[in-house]
Order: structure tokens, then sequence, then C-alpha cells
């Protein structure tokens, strides 16, 4: 008996910590905190998300295959979504040819990440900007 409730006590320690890492890598999202400048400096990319919706791409790569393109439009936060909550950025202008949306997965530590697939590795990880 001693061992049973030795046992249990192991699992929900595992369980908790296993949530408690889940949870900080996606982290709570604030969408209101979403305003703001972007950056990759390796590959030289920026995203500017601005307060009033909108929204402005310089030399991203969103699917990892692609040559660096700038592109503007829309942005809005789409959270309770099924698989994750994600920024999606309707595409009005720029050199994406027939794309018009793409999503953003927000990491913790102010990073957002283009996803061609969910499940896969980022192609593109960008991080907040310090304000000024």
């Amino acid at each position: 008996m001693i061992h049973s409730r030795t046992g249990e006590r192991r699992l929900v320690a595992c369980l908790a910590a296993s949530v408690a890492l889940l949870s900080g890598c996606t982290g709570s999202v604030d969408p209101d905190e979403l305003p703001g400048v972007y950056h990759n400096d390796a590959a030289g990319a920026e995203l500017r998300l601005e307060s009033d919706g909108g929204f402005t791409a310089t030399d991203v790569v969103t699917d990892g295959f692609s040559a660096p393109a700038d592109f503007s439009g829309r942005w809005e936060w789409l959270d309770d979504q099924a698989s994750s909550d994600f920024v999606y950025l309707s595409v009005e202008n720029g050199g994406l040819g027939t794309t018009s949306g793409i999503q953003l997965y927000p990491r913790g530590g102010n990073v957002l990440e283009f996803r061609p697939d969910p499940d896969g590795p980022p192609s593109l990880k960008l991080t907040k900007a310090a304000a000024p």
C-alpha cells in the first residue's frame, strides 16, 4: 500500500510538471500586448503589428523555402480555435502571389512563429523588440 501511494504521488508530480512545462511553451497571450515590432536579425526579417489592426512585413519568409517578401494587410487574434490560438494575417498587398492569409503562432517570451505545418518546426521565429 505504501508503494502504491508513492507511485501515485510521483505520477501526480510528473503530470503537474508536464502541464507547467507545456503552458510555459505557449504562455498566455494578451492580444492587447501583441502590437509592436518583431525581428529576426539573422534573416533580416521584420514584422510590425499595429494597434489599429494593420501590419507590414519586410524580408519575411513564411514557408521556409520561398524568397523573402514584403507584404502588408490586416491582422487579428483568433483564440479558442480547435488546434491552437494564433495571429491571422490577411495579406492585402505585396509579394506573396495568391497567398491571402497566414497564421502566426505565439510562443512564450514575446515570440511569434511562422509555421507552414502547425505540427512541424517553425520556418521563421520573430522576437518582439523592446519598447523604446
